[in-house]
C-alpha cells in the first residue's frame, strides 16, 4: 500500500489521540480528512477491512436505518464497522474504518454529494437509496443534480446492488438510468394520508408531462406512472402491507421473495415505514434472519436526537431532528397525533450545514398546527426570528425561546401537563440535545423562574386570546364588520405545481393573509397547466421560478399568455416575478445553457453567467429600494447575469457588500416597470418586508380604484413588530444600517 498509507494511518492515529485525550472532542470526521489528505486512495486501501459493506444514502433517515441495520448485523452475530454518529462525507467513512479493526460487515451512512467520493474506492456490495427530497438548494443544488452524482457514482461500481425506494420517482429514475441489479422496495397499500402542499416530483422524469397517481402516501412518494411514455414505479421485490399505526409506534408485514413477516416497532411516524422496510429488506438480502432483525428493532433506543424520548421532572419530552420540509411535515404528523395539550418548540440554524436560505421554511405545512387545540408554538435557534414569522404567517403565534431549558419552563409554566416536543435542524440538534440530557439526568432540574413563568403566562394567553390578527381574524376590532363586496383582492399564481422553488410561494401566503388584516376579501386563483388564465379580474399575479424542466414545461403556457400578460401589465397590473420568473419576463432568458426569448414583459436581458451555471451568485442580500424605507432583505441564488434595458429602474440598490443582485457587476436588483416588480430575493421576499407587500396591495386598490372610485387605496396599520424583528435581526448580521436606506 505504500508510504502515503502508511503516513496516512499515522496521521489518523496521532489527531484522533489529541482530540480524544487533548481537546476532549469526538474525533469522527478529522482523522479521516486528515489521511485521505495524504493518501487520496486511503478508502480503497482500508476496504478489506471489512468483509463486505453496504452503503446508505437518501435526504431523510439515513441515520436512523444506518444505525438500525448495524444493531440488525450484530444481532446476527457479526462485528461490524459503522460510521454511527453520521459523518457522513468521505472522512467520515475512512475514519470508521481507520478506527476498525477487521470486521464482518461494514455500514456506512453517505451522504447524496459525496458517495461519489466513497462508492468507487469502497465497491460496497449494497447501495440503500432511501429517498431524495429537496434539501439545502443553496448547497447542493437541484435534485437532479444529486440524481446524477449517485448514478454516477453507481456507474463506477458495477458490481453493487441497488436497494431504493421504488415509491420515489426520484429514486425509481436513478434505477433506470444505472446499469447495475436493482432491489425496489415500497408500501403496497393507500395510507389515506394527509397530502403536504409542496412535492418535489410531480413531472416525469423522462418526458415532459405530469405524473398520475393512484395513490401518494406523503411528498412524491406513492404509486404513479406516466401515461405519456409509461415511466412507473416498479412492482416492489419487498412491500408493507397491512400497515397499522397507534400511539406506540408502527406494524406492518413485509411481503418479500421469501415470504412474509410481521414487524412492530415502537418508534412514531409515518416516514418509520419506509425506514424500517428499507432496514428489513437490505438485512434480507445480506442474510440477516428475521429473529434477529426483531431483536434489532426491539432494543432500539437511538440516543442522537432522532425519536429520542426523555423524562424531565416527570415531563415527557420527545426530541427529533428535521432538516427540510418533507421532515418537518412529518414531524408535525406526529406532534398532532399526539393527545391532551402540547407545547412544541422549532430550533432553526442557518449554518453551512444547514443551508444559509430559509425560504424552505414556507414550504412545511404549519398552518396545521393552527387547527390544533390547545397547542403552544415556541420557536428557537439562530433564525428563530425566521421561524416566528412563518408561524404569524400560519396562524400561529409564538413565543420565542433562548435554549431547550428556556422552552421547558416557559412551556410548563403556561402549561403544566403539556406533552413537549422539540423539533431541531441539523446545527441546532447536538446543543438542544446536550442540554435535554443533561436535564434529564437531574432530579428537579426544572424551576420555574418567576421570570418564565410570567412568559410562560405570556404564551399562554397569546395562543388562546391575544393578536387576533395572527390567528387570520381582523387586524383590529374596527374590522369585525365584514368588509364590502368592492373591498376585494384577486390573486393569480401562475403554475404553483411547476414554479414552487425555494418556498417563494409563501409570497402569497404573505399577500393575502396581510390583504386580510386590511379588511379586504381575497380570493387566490391558481392556474396550472392547460388551466384557463382570466387576467380581466386579477389584481397582483405572482409568477415565481422552478428547476429547470418544470420551468422550460410552463414556459411553454406562458408563451401562450405572453399578449394577455403584456396588455395587463401596460395596463398597470400588479405583477411579482421572482427569480426564474423574473428571467422569463424579459426579453430573452436561459432555459438551460440556451438563450431562449421571453415574454417581453419589460426590457430586461439575461445572460449566461461567465464560466457556465456552476458560477452562481449565491448569498444573503439587503437592498435600498424606493418600496421601503427599510432594508429590503432576502436570499439570491442564481446563475443567470440580468442586464436592464436603458430608462429601466432597479427595484433596489445593494447596501455595501451585501449581495450581488442582478448581474454582480452593476450593485442593482430587480425591476420596477409601471406596476410590475421583479426580483431575485427569495426568503420569500414579502415576509421579513411588509412594507413592499403593502406596497403591492395598494397598487392593486389604485388600479381597481380606476372603474370604482368606491374602493379605497387607504390601508390600516398592521402589527409588524414579529416581521420587522425579523429584518432587523438580518440587518445587523449583515452590519446594514438603516441610515443607508436613501
Amino acid at each position: 500500500m505504500g508510504i502515503r498509507f502508511g503516513l496516512a494511518r499515522a496521521a489518523s492515529a496521532l489527531s484522533t489521540w489529541g482530540l480524544k485525550h487533548v481537546f476532549h472532542r469526538p474525533a469522527a470526521n478529522f482523522p479521516g480528512k486528515l489521511a485521505l489528505y495524504i493518501d487520496p486512495k486511503l478508502i480503497a486501501d482500508l476496504r478489506g477491512r471489512v468483509d463486505a459493506s453496504i452503503c446508505v444514502v437518501g435526504t431523510n433517515g439515513k441515520t436512523t436505518v444506518t444505525n438500525l441495520l448495524a444493531d440488525a448485523f450484530q444481532q446476527a452475530g457479526r462485528t461490524v464497522i459503522c460510521n454511527r454518529t453520521g459523518a457522513n462525507l468521505d472522512s467520515g467513512v475512512a475514519t470508521a474504518l481507520l478506527h476498525g479493526s477487521h470486521a464482518d460487515q461494514g455500514v456506512f451512512e453517505c451522504d447524496e454529494l459525496w458517495l461519489t467520493k466513497i462508492l468507487p474506492f469502497l465497491q460496497s456490495d449494497y447501495v440503500l437509496l432511501l429517498n431524495l427530497f429537496r434539501d439545502q438548494l443553496d448547497r447542493v443544488g437541484e435534485i437532479d443534480h444529486i440524481q446524477e452524482s449517485i448514478a454516477g457514482a453507481l456507474r463506477e461500481s458495477p458490481d453493487t446492488i441497488l436497494i431504493y425506494n421504488a415509491d420515489d420517482p426520484l429514486c425509481q429514475a436513478i434505477a433506470d438510468r444505472v446499469p447495475n441489479t436493482c432491489v425496489p422496495f415500497g408500501v403496497g397499500t393507500d395510507l389515506q394520508l394527509h397530502q403536504n402542499t409542496v412535492a418535489d416530483a410531480r413531472m416525469c422524469q423522462w418526458c415532459p408531462s405530469m405524473l398520475h397517481y393512484e395513490w401518494r402516501q406523503y411528498g412524491q412518494l406513492g404509486s404513479y406512472r406516466c401515461p405519456a411514455c409509461g415511466f412507473a414505479r416498479a412492482e416492489p421485490a419487498f412491500s408493507a402491507q397491512a400497515v397499522e399505526f397507534s400511539p406506540g409506534g408502527v406494524a406492518f408485514t413485509v411481503q418479500g421473495p421469501e415470504g412474509s413477516h410481521r414487524l412492530v416497532a415502537g418508534l412514531a411516524g409515518v416516514y418509520m415505514v419506509y425506514n424500517l422496510l428499507a432496514v428489513a429488506a437490505a438485512a434480507r438480502l445480506c442474510g440477516v434472519g428475521w429473529e434477529a432483525l426483531d431483536a434489532a428493532i426491539a432494543a432500539f433506543d437511538p440516543r442522537n436526537g432522532r425519536l429520542q424520548r426523555y423524562a424531565i421532572d416527570g415531563h415527557p419530552v420527545l426530541l427529533n431532528l428535521a432538516k427540510n420540509p418533507t421532515g418537518f411535515n412529518q414531524n408535525l404528523d406526529i406532534v398532532l397525533k399526539g393527545e391532551g395539550p402540547k407545547a412544541v418548540a422549532f430550533f432553526v440554524n442557518d449554518k453551512e450545514a444547514d443551508g444559509r436560505d430559509m425560504s424552505w421554511l414556507w414550504d412545511i405545512d404549519f398552518q396545521q398546527l393552527a387547527e390544533a387545540p390547545d397547542l403552544l408554538a415556541y420557536a428557537g435557534g439562530i433564525r428563530r426570528n425566521d421561524m416566528q414569522v412563518r408561524l404569524k404567517y400560519a396562524g400561529v403565534p409564538a413565543v420565542l425561546v433562548d435554549d431547550a431549558r428556556d422552552f421547558l419552563q416557559k412551556a410548563l409554566a403556561a402549561s403544566p401537563d403539556a406533552q413537549l416536543y422539540v423539533i431541531a435542524n441539523y446545527t441546532a440538534l447536538p446543543a438542544v440535545k446536550e442540554q435535554l440530557d443533561r436535564l434529564s439526568s437531574q432530579e428537579g432540574s426544572l424551576p420555574v423562574p418567576e421570570a418564565a413563568a410570567a412568559a410562560g403566562r405570556g404564551a399562554s394567553a397569546v395562543a388562546s386570546a391575544v393578536s387576533p390578527a395572527i390567528r387570520g381574524e381582523a387586524a383590529s376590532a374596527a374590522a369585525d364588520a365584514p368588509a364590502a363586496p368592492e373591498q376585494r383582492l384577486v390573486i393569480v399564481h401562475l403554475f404553483p405545481k411547476l414554479l414552487n422553488l425555494y418556498g417563494d410561494g409563501g409570497n402569497i401566503t404573505v399577500l393575502a393573509q396581510r390583504a386580510r388584516w386590511h379588511g379586504l376579501q381575497v380570493e387566490v386563483r391558481s392556474v396550472d397547466r392547460g388551466d384557463d388564465a382570466d387576467l380581466a379580474g386579477a389584481d397582483i399575479v405572482f409568477l415565481g421560478g422552478g428547476p429547470d424542466r418544470e420551468q422550460r414545461l410552463a414556459c411553454q403556457e406562458l408563451k401562450a399568455m405572453a399578449d394577455d400578460l403584456r396588455a395587463y401589465v401596460e395596463d398597470d397590473g400588479v405583477l411579482l416575478a421572482i427569480c426564474g420568473g423574473y428571467q422569463v419576463a424579459g426579453r430573452q432568458w436561459l432555459m438551460g445553457d440556451e438563450a431562449v426569448a421571453g415574454l417581453a414583459l419589460a426590457d430586461i436581458v439575461t445572460e449566461r453567467a461567465p464560466g457556465g451555471s456552476h458560477n452562481r451568485l449565491v448569498g444573503n442580500v439587503a437592498l435600498s429600494s424606493p418600496w421601503a424605507s427599510r432594508p429590503v432583505v432576502g436570499y439570491e441564488n442564481h446563475a443567470g447575469r440580468t442586464f436592464l434595458g436603458p430608462g429601466m429602474e432597479p427595484f433596489g440598490t445593494v447596501c455595501g457588500n451585501c449581495g450581488k443582485g442582478n448581474n454582480g457587476a452593476d450593485r442593482a436588483d430587480g425591476i420596477l416597470y409601471r406596476n410590475m416588480l421583479g426580483t431575485y430575493l427569495h426568503g420569500p421576499l414579502l415576509a421579513k418586508n411588509p412594507e413592499v407587500a403593502d406596497e403591492l396591495i395598494r397598487r392593486a386598490l389604485e388600479r381597481r380604484r380606476r372603474t370604482d372610485p368606491a374602493v379605497s387605496a387607504e390601508l390600516r396599520t398592521l402589527d409588524d413588530s414579529v416581521e420587522l424583528a425579523a429584518n432587523a435581526y438580518m440587518c445587523e448580521r449583515l452590519g446594514v444600517r438603516r441610515d443607508e436606506v436613501r
